[in-house]
């Protein structure tokens, strides 16, 4: 039996807003961060699913064109990343230009390693015409160690997945990030599905960071606008002996469902991930073999439904080609039926969309939020007919008889503090102010039937932003700007940095 901690449960109000576009086929997010287009630092923090591919086109598009950019670079952690700035007909949603990027300059699809042909592919884009380059962290840190930063002159950067940066000296991009800034001749966009950084490092120096102008959207927001999806449950759901033995108490195959299974290091893995997933299909049903298109397990379930199961443990590069290329595959990416439970270990995480994931399963503990926070986002995905989504981290419970017995019991405690603040990054936002004389109410904001009350305490809430707004009398007011900016913005930050000690 499974004994398990309350999972946390969240419900929004399918609102449909942060899914609808304006005259320009941009959404709320995109909008909020085009507004912030003529900055030279930005950094937009927005949840996985809320478009910041997309935002990052508009704003590079005007850059480019109207403020006097030569190039754009746009640099993601990994290839298959860089499939989210593939070629995108934005005129036919209103804007004023479309997104093109030349084959040959999308180095995210070239063959060869990112230190080689890659690196002087960049260095002859540099010479050339062309306005957009495409490649991957690696490539990127190869190649301004090759030309130095002032070969990027005039140009924009735009780094997804932020959180790979550190402003420790050992961090390369971070490194290279602190010398374009310190030259200032380079415009930046830092984009980001979650800022922590699972090393509790600083993804920049205080300085730096003080020089970006931030583009906020929460998770709430997201969340509370979508068309089809009205709650979020997560879970921790503790087990003794194997995993494998139990996982079909958490897993229900109904449920489109992506498992994440134990790194090799961690106390869950029986350090055998190939027979760990020949343990999870044999306790799913009878397996048929594997299906000569798309390199599918199948694997037939006692009521006769047969099960499409997409394994990427398994190393072996002619299966694991196959079996990507078929998540990929674009005409399926709205056919609920294509594919029904993923196996993983390091892959299927950030920047993998598939919208149809009900549930995030994930086996051991995860000491970085960071990775919780991007598995999560693979389930928080909209689409007709999802309704409730979850996430489950299944640990292994602590056993008197080991001699790691505090390690576990010190998991199992951050785990539950790690879904504690998940809750809370999940939630409305608070924001209290200090109650004055002069103090009257805020455009966006309902004060209930009554109205705003000059001569009370008010409490007033923007459902289209989440955000409630509570009056105090006598609070103090933070000193300086950067104080008061992470009040407003950073909370969670700084909380997730207590956490992770």
């Amino acid at each position: 039996m499974m004994q398990s901690v309350p999972s946390v449960s969240v419900s929004y109000s399918q609102n449909g807003r942060s899914t609808k576009s304006n005259e320009l086929g941009m959404r709320p997010m995109q909008e909020r961060a085009y507004e912030k287009r003529g900055e030279q630092y930005l950094l937009i923090k927005s949840p996985p699913a809320s478009g910041k591919s997309r935002a990052l086109m508009f704003i590079t598009l005007d850059k480019l064109t109207n403020q006097g950019l030569k190039q754009a670079i746009i640099v993601v952690p990994e290839k298959s990343i860089g499939a989210s700035f593939n070629n995108e007909p934005l005129s036919k949603y209103g804007f004023w230009a479309d997104w093109h990027v030349e084959p040959k300059w999308n180095l995210c699809n070239a063959p060869g390693n990112d230190n080689g042909g890659k690196v002087k592919s960049l260095g002859a884009f540099l010479e050339g015409d062309d306005k957009v380059l495409v490649c991957t962290h690696a490539t990127f840190r190869f190649a301004v160690d090759a030309y130095g930063v002032e070969a990027f002159d005039n140009r924009l950067i735009a780094i997804d997945e932020f959180h790979h940066v550190s402003a420790n000296p050992d961090n390369k991009l971070g490194l290279h990030l602190g010398q374009f800034i310190a030259r200032g001749k380079t415009h930046i966009i830092a984009m980001t599905g979650s800022y922590f950084r699972g090393d509790a490092e600083a993804v920049l120096a205080p300085s730096d960071e003080s020089k970006f102008d931030t583009v906020t959207y929460t998770y709430y927001e997201q969340l509370n606008g979508y068309e089809y999806l009205k709650q979020l449950d997560i879970g921790y759901f503790f087990y003794s002996g194997v995993y494998a033995n139990d996982i079909l108490a958490v897993l229900n195959p109904a449920e489109k469902t992506i498992i994440h299974i134990p790194s090799v290091n961690s106390r869950e893995s029986t350090k055998d991930k190939i027979k760990e997933v020949e343990h999870i299909i044999g306790a799913l049903g009878d397996w048929q073999g594997a299906d000569d298109t798309t390199g599918f397990q199948l694997v037939k379930r006692l009521d006769g439904r047969v099960l499409h199961i997409a394994d990427l443990v398994d190393d072996d590069p002619i299966k694991r080609v196959k079996v990507l290329a078929a998540l990929k595959d674009p005409s399926q990416k709205n056919n609920r039926d294509h594919v029904d439970i993923i196996i993983a270990l390091g892959m299927a995480k950030e920047g993998f969309d598939w919208i149809w994931c009900e549930h995030a399963l994930t086996v051991g503990y995860r000491s970085s939020l960071t990775e919780i926070v991007q598995i999560i986002g693979r389930a928080t995905r909209d689409a007709p007919g999802k309704i409730r989504a979850r996430f489950t981290n299944l640990i292994a419970e602590p056993d008197a008889s080991e001699e790691a017995v505090t390690e576990a019991i010190n998991d199992t405690l951050k785990a539950i503090a790690a879904s504690l603040l998940m809750e809370q990054v999940l939630a409305p936002r608070f924001e209290f102010k200090p109650k004055h004389p002069q103090s009257g109410p805020i455009k966006g904001f309902d004060y209930g039937e009554n109205g705003y009350q000059p001569k009370q305490c008010n409490v007033g809430f923007d459902e289209g932003s989440g955000q409630f707004q509570i009056e105090i009398r006598g609070l103090v007011e933070p000193k300086s700007e950067e104080a008061q900016r992470i009040c407003q913005q950073d909370l969670n930050e700084v909380i997730a940095a207590f956490v992770q000690d």
